[in-house]
């Protein structure tokens, strides 16, 4: 079942390192990111759930709580969190975001995230490399989906969570490249009025067809 963005992302009820529970029980009025990964004991699935307890606390900072996916049992999933926090050079009392058990490829499969070309020794297909951010109220606001071969940029996911963070609290966009602290763009159903009254400073960039949309300025306080 595909899901759309702005949709509700489903409770799906599911088997993990911290016990059964339904998502959204997980996720509770945080922001949330589900991502999955092919198999455990893979090197670069391994690198990808290290980056994310290494990350833990700039996620924590965002109200944002994370939870992994791997097609394989929980009891493998908790032999091979001790390779993780030895690839994150991180050892903690416990590992910080649980790891879904979806060996049956159910997750998977209804997420759409099946990778034909990644399969196991039985020659199952695997779970490819899926993002998904969820807001407090359930919705879904971004889908990624990566090759099973490609390992995902985390700086990425966290830069594009500061941005619907920022745009939820203000009437603005985020351009190109843009990173936490940098101008924003004022989105085109602000009026002039209203931007003025709404933001510190207004640059505007002019272009050859003369038309004034593209307004930059500061976050407003």
């Amino acid at each position: 079942m595909a899901i759309n963005l702005g949709s509700t992302f489903p409770n799906y009820f599911v088997k993990t390192t911290y016990g059964n529970m339904y998502l959204h029980d997980w996720f509770k009025d945080s922001w949330g990111i589900l991502f999955s990964h092919p198999a455990d004991f893979t090197p670069v699935c391994t690198t990808e759930l290290a980056r994310v307890l290494q990350l833990i606390d700039e996620f924590k900072k965002r109200n944002c709580k994370v939870i992994a996916l791997s097609c394989d049992p929980v009891d493998t999933h908790l032999k091979w969190i001790k390779d993780i926090e030895a690839v994150a050079f991180s050892y903690g009392q416990k590992f910080p975001y649980p790891i879904i058990a979806d060996e049956d490829r159910d997750l998977a499969v209804k997420l759409q995230m099946i990778d034909p070309d990644e399969k196991d020794a039985a020659g199952i297909p695997l779970a490819a490399r899926a993002v998904f951010i969820i807001d407090p109220k359930k919705k879904m606001r971004l889908s990624l989906l990566y090759p099973a071969t490609t390992g995902r940029n985390f700086n990425e996911i966290l830069r594009v969570l500061d941005s619907l963070q920022l745009c939820d609290k203000h009437k603005v966009a985020t351009p190109v490249d843009w990173k936490k602290g940098e101008e924003v763009m004022i989105q085109p159903s602000v009026t002039e009025e209203e931007a003025k009254a709404l933001f510190p400073y207004i640059n505007i960039q002019i272009v050859p067809s003369g038309m004034k949309y593209i307004r930059k300025s500061a976050i407003p306080d």
